[in-house]
């Protein structure tokens, strides 16, 4: 990488990426000598940036929090306002961001100064939103904690409560955070069970990195979201849904992939569509957004939630007509 402008954003992203970085290693991702990373980590001190260096065999480079923001062409203000954007992202209030949302806000909020974090942390704890998302909220600071841990191949310790209510302690080594539904779930190898597992972030408490770096195992599928998908379609659910819908299922099956869903045809125009899921709500708002016809052949439960809603939407109308 000859171009030394080229080499130094390269360095700068790879700092951005992970906690520490070996010297060797560093060199070796860049492609020139320890003394070039020596000369370009001073230039980036020069322009704003905090990087750390530690002596030795062990020694390598870390990019830490400075007193002031490193130069992003962001004041404060800017950067207190993208990161707050982040957050709400973060918790699902803008459908699909949520991900690349988490990652971003964890590489911000490691580089704010303490005295911008404050102001962040403060407009999250005293503001409240007027429409609430589906599914359970998950505070950000347990994101950001899980992201970097992901990011650093740190091992993590929580505490997590199953389904059936019991807790137990654990450690794991994370892979991905993935969002489905409005939930999150986290595919880590644990520890204690010496295999891959998904873990709700809802059902996380005293979510702390332990400071234990780990070599990265490989993943038993083609990525995190495929892991989970398999994980949750082999999980037990409350509802299982069974319908009969007037449309192409290559259509049906694009617009429930969310929902857990699959579409099989039966005839022209027309497929058979199977869901899971525990809320009713929710899988009720999975057949509205269809905008086709359907026959619901079950469960009951979702038949009976679909009559209440049908009645008092026909008496809205007769109010509406009375007035």
């Amino acid at each position: 990488m000859a171009d030394p402008t080229t080499r130094m954003l390269r360095l700068l992203s790879l700092l951005q990426t992970h906690r520490f970085w070996p010297g060797g290693e560093l060199s070796g991702r860049l492609g020139v000598s320890p003394r070039t990373l020596r000369r370009d980590v001073e230039r980036l001190r020069e322009l704003g940036y905090p990087v750390a260096a530690t002596r030795g065999a062990a020694g390598g480079y870390r990019l830490e929090a400075g007193a002031d923001l490193p130069p992003l062409l962001l004041d404060d203000d800017e950067a207190v306002a993208i990161a707050v954007g982040l957050r709400s992202a973060a918790g699902g209030a803008v459908a699909g961001m949520e991900e690349t949302s988490v990652r971003a806000l964890a590489k911000l909020e490691g580089l704010l100064p303490t005295r911008l974090r404050r102001r962040v942390h403060a407009l999250g704890a005293y503001t409240v939103p007027l429409m609430r998302t589906q599914g359970v909220r998950v505070d950000a600071d347990t994101l950001t904690t899980i992201a970097a841990a992901c990011r650093d191949d740190e091992r993590l310790r929580l505490r997590y409560r199953r389904r059936d209510g019991e807790e137990r302690d654990r450690t794991v080594e994370p892979h991905r955070l993935v969002c489905v539904e409005r939930y999150w779930y986290l595919v880590a190898w644990d520890l204690h069970r010496e295999d891959w597992r998904t873990f709700r972030v809802d059902r996380m408490g005293d979510v702390r990195a332990s400071g234990t770096r780990f070599v990265p195992k490989e993943l038993p599928a083609p990525d995190a979201a495929t892991f989970v998908a398999r994980s949750l379609g082999a999980s037990p659910t409350r509802y299982a849904v069974d319908a009969t819908v007037e449309a192409p299922a290559a259509v049906v099956a694009q617009q429930v992939r969310p929902f857990r869903g699959t579409a099989e045809p039966e005839g022209e125009g027309r497929c058979r569509l199977r869901m899971q899921g525990d809320s009713l709500p929710w899988l009720a708002a999975a057949l509205a957004l269809l905008d086709a016809d359907f026959t619901l052949h079950g469960p009951p439960e979702l038949q009976a939630w679909l009559d209440r809603l049908e009645g008092r939407l026909a008496c809205s109308r007769e109010r509406a007509a009375a007035d």
